[in-house]
């Protein structure tokens, strides 16, 4: 079994759209709490809940990793996982079979196609963080929390942070994002 998240209900087929990768593909994954992250897409939700106007693809956003074959979400601010994900509902779709399927080689139990899906079965999400949360306890996700985060981590957020800001000079939700987020780090950039 193969999963997806979308906060839209009621597909049928799931159809390959442009994503960060820049080219038009559905993803998948072999885990179905790994696909809890995509709930929500912190950027989008900052900037809908700020009134920020949208101009141009929402950009993506997801402060996760791999350790020890487990999703590790990682808090780059105070409550960054609360704020993302509480209130977030959604829909899990599942799938028997990708077409033209082939594992994404920077992702763990991804698998990536450019090709239609057909869906086999939906489950609705009605809260994003307390399904993290279950997740979690049943020791399916990891979560590191922004008070434990060691110092080179912070110091690492910080650097990704201010060089992200310069390389998005033309995605204003993400900028808006970074600055609501980050105010420290990105106090005198432009």
């Amino acid at each position: 079994m193969f999963y997806h998240a979308s906060p839209t209900h009621c597909i049928e087929v799931l159809e390959p759209r442009v994503s960060n990768h820049g080219k038009p593909l559905v993803y998948l994954s072999k885990k179905r709490e790994n696909v809890l992250p995509y709930l929500s897409n912190a950027v989008e939700k900052y900037c809908r809940e700020t009134g920020f106007p949208h101009e141009g693809p929402w950009y993506k956003w997801g402060s996760y990793g791999f350790h020890n074959g487990l999703i590790r979400i990682d808090e780059y601010w105070p409550d960054a996982l609360k704020e993302t994900y509480s209130g977030v509902s959604g829909y899990i779709y599942a799938v028997e079979t990708v077409p033209g399927g082939e594992e994404q080689e920077d992702i763990p139990d991804a698998v990536v196609t450019s090709q239609q899906v057909p869906v086999m079965g939906c489950e609705y999400v009605p809260d994003a963080y307390e399904a993290i949360l279950i997740a979690a306890e049943a020791g399916q996700i990891l979560i590191r929390r922004y008070e434990d985060l060691p110092e080179s981590m912070l110091r690492w957020i910080d650097n990704c942070i201010k060089e992200q800001y310069e390389e998005a000079r033309d995605v204003p939700t993400y900028r808006h994002f970074l600055k609501g987020k980050f105010p420290e780090i990105t106090a005198g950039l432009e």
